[in-house]
């Protein structure tokens, strides 16, 4: 069950970012280089954690950069990513929790000029909490969410601890517990 629960990472975002790419390679071939080797680091990892059952958090924040830097390149002034989150030794997250949480805010929130997406990543209490401003779209989206569900049972899993998640009319925030070696 955990096995499946790792393959359930939705792969929809690799294929806007191939749509972007496409579009950088006749207007800035410079960004479109470097989007290239963002997306060539964010894949090594994927497939680098995909047997692992936690990572540390500090390559996960590495992570987490190289995605963001792909999120901002195709929305532009439309989304705002903040990271404030000092990694210590031994401590540790479910391997691509934190690109669920961002994709998932992308996925149900508008991102415009005049109202960007602003998406917060921070340490606070034992927690790494990912808040964005709530601004859900307008247009009738089915979800599964498939994606906290995802989070919620590899936690569980792995540590016993339950994420966090708390919503109200202006935000929607998730909380991480952070895993210690020894708790593992």
């Amino acid at each position: 069950k955990y096995n499946a629960l790792q393959n359930q990472i939705n792969p929809h975002f690799l294929f806007n970012s191939f749509n972007v790419l496409s579009e950088l390679v006749y207007e800035n071939q410079d960004l479109a280089v470097k989007f290239i080797q963002q997306l060539s680091d964010l894949y090594r990892y994927v497939l680098s954690v995909k047997s692992e059952d936690l990572v540390p958090i500090k390559k996960e924040l590495d992570f987490i950069e190289s995605f963001a830097f792909l999120l901002k390149t195709r929305f532009e002034n439309q989304l705002e990513i903040t990271i404030d989150v000092e990694p210590k030794e031994g401590d540790f997250l479910v391997p691509m929790s934190l690109q669920l949480l961002v994709e998932n805010a992308v996925k149900h929130n508008e991102a415009t000029s005049a109202t960007p997406l602003k998406i917060s990543i921070s340490r606070q209490n034992g927690s790494i909490v990912v808040t964005n401003n709530l601004q859900l779209k307008t247009a009738v989206t089915t979800s599964t969410n498939t994606g906290l569900s995802n989070i919620t049972e590899r936690y569980a899993y792995l540590s016993g601890k339950e994420i966090e998640i708390n919503k109200s009319e202006t935000t929607f925030e998730v909380r991480l517990p952070i895993i210690h070696v020894n708790e593992k």
